[in-house]
């Protein structure tokens, strides 16, 4: 797997994806064109904030199947290209939330007590300290908007300034922002009521100029407002005016619309206080995010699930852990299926029994929809391709939940009727995964390795007759299992071979050819 780093990122990040045995080559600072010419070379790519994957840079990417952002904001990554041509977008949601929180705060002091002025004051030979006369934080109110990884953090700080805390996000339920001291309010009610707003939410269609001359206009007459999110979720020409005529006090302001911020009339203000874009910029935010991407890069080499694709249905890391064993389990179930029904399948109903009905379950039915079209497509199919894959096929995914389950903490089913049809059921037992039966046959297996799986009548010497060809051509059966339908000898039984090599086309066609086989597949697991 080849990786391409066209923004900087730590150098313990470039050694892990290295010593994971992948080819990394850094080149940054390259234009879109430089970058249209060199990505057909590339299975992954890691940038920053500076490089700008387009979906002229996405079309040229011929084998491109990751691309990782080290931090939050995917604003400079065309996601919606990139999920058409199933390309899985990842971030580093977590690694620079400190590192931002932190910043805020010091860009929260700085302004209420104008450091940056007055430290050039007296850099310059001056002693003006009324010019200096600042705010206290105690007892004022703080708005913040967007009450996720950074807004939390913000809070829990801002508590201990023991202001008092408004928050405004659609999302965050009551508990988790008393949790942290905050209020939560509806956007009007929070720009009308805090000495200083700070801002803490991604740049989206939503966003852009969510804070424009109408929400300043709500806002008390000499408040602050603070920018450490993303450039463009402030109009700055509203900004400008309100800076100018006095109805807001004071900026501080990490991000911009434009960056670097050229010929931008804000910076040149005395009531604003900027920074270049430097909120995840500390060693440990960059060794941080830098190893996030690097695990997800790992993890697609080597097949596991990535955990922070936003192109993907997210999960709480440790959500992520618990359902991990199933994700395995959901595509291997798959892969059985496809090739049990020699690929031939348009209706594919999934029910999840137990506790697993009580998770979110759109991954598992991406892992499984992958598992059913890999056998067909390849490496082309992954989470993120396998949903419009399947429309596009005219294949009917039907979904359904139930508590009802016996026996075990959690089952998953597929059923499959087209054709023969098939049906299989799995379930985990910790982190170990098994299939517990395939039609009416129960069975008790962990699917990994070489597998042929067979049908044959149930009479005496077809088996040895299988162990005998099985030799001639040196394959070695590691394992079996037989399944009975029944108490009763006679009738129809199901076989699972597991061997140490994969057999030859030659091999199955003989096999299906003896006395008493019905049918012969093979399968990877």
């Amino acid at each position: 797997m080849k990786v391409l780093v066209s923004d900087p990122i730590s150098d313990e990040a470039i050694k892990a994806m290295k010593d994971a045995g992948l080819k990394v080559d850094v080149k940054t600072g390259l234009s879109e064109d430089e970058l249209i010419k060199i990505i057909p070379n590339y299975d992954a790519i890691v940038v920053r904030s500076q490089t700008k994957v387009t979906s002229n840079v996405i079309e040229a990417a011929k084998n491109l199947k990751i691309i990782g952002r080290a931090g939050v904001g995917v604003d400079n990554i065309d996601v919606n290209a990139a999920t058409q041509k199933g390309i899985v977008v990842v971030n580093a949601p977590g690694g620079n939330t400190v590192s931002t929180a932190e910043l805020t705060v010091g860009m929260i002091l700085a302004a209420a007590r104008r450091i940056p002025q007055a430290c050039k004051s007296v850099k310059e030979g001056k002693w003006e300290r009324k010019k200096f006369v600042g705010m206290e934080l105690r007892g004022k109110t703080i708005g913040i908007i967007g009450l996720g990884r950074v807004g939390y953090e913000v809070a829990k700080r801002m508590r201990a300034f023991e202001m008092n805390i408004l928050a405004y996000d659609p999302y965050i339920s009551e508990e988790k922002a008393q949790a942290v001291g905050a209020k939560l309010v509806e956007l009007d009610e929070l720009l009308k009521n805090s000495d200083i707003v700070t801002i803490h939410v991604p740049k989206t269609k939503e966003t852009v100029k969510l804070i424009s001359h109408k929400e300043i206009e709500m806002m008390k007459d000499g408040a602050y407002l603070i920018n450490c999110a993303r450039g463009g979720i402030v109009d700055e020409d509203a900004l400008y005016k309100a800076l100018t005529n006095g109805k807001i006090a004071f900026a501080a302001l990490d991000v911009y619309e434009k960056e670097p911020p050229e010929n931008n009339p804000l910076i040149k203000l005395d009531n604003v206080i900027t920074t270049p874009h430097i909120g995840a910029s500390t060693k440990e935010a960059q060794i941080s995010v830098g190893m996030t991407i690097a695990e997800e890069i790992i993890n697609m080499h080597k097949g596991l699930p990535v955990r922070n694709a936003v192109n993907l249905p997210s999960i709480d890391p440790a959500e992520y852990e618990h359902m991990m064993p199933y994700l395995t389990l959901a595509e291997k179930m798959g892969k059985i299926a496809c090739v049990r029904l020699n690929k031939k399948f348009k209706h594919v109903k999934v029910t999840y029994r137990g506790k697993i009905a009580e998770k979110n379950t759109e991954f598992l039915t991406r892992a499984l929809l992958k598992g059913l079209l890999e056998p067909i497509l390849g490496e082309n199919i992954n989470h993120v391709s396998a949903i419009p894959i399947a429309k596009d096929r005219g294949i009917v995914v039907e979904e359904s939940k139930t508590e009802n389950v016996e026996h075990y903490e959690s089952l998953l089913e597929i059923n499959i009727a087209d054709g023969k049809g098939i049906y299989i059921a799995g379930t985990c037992f910790g982190k170990e995964y098994r299939i517990v039966k395939i039609d009416l046959y129960k069975v008790d297996f962990i699917p990994e390795g070489h597998y042929v799986i067979s049908m044959h009548e149930d009479k005496p010497g077809v088996i040895g007759r299988v162990g005998t060809l099985f030799g001639q051509y040196n394959i070695n059966i590691a394992g079996m299992l037989v399944g009975r339908h029944g108490d009763k000898p006679g009738g129809v039984q199901l076989m699972l071979l597991l061997v140490d090599d994969p057999p030859s086309e030659e091999v199955l066609n003989k096999m299906t050819r003896l006395d008493g086989i019905i049918d012969a597949t093979y399968v990877y697991l």
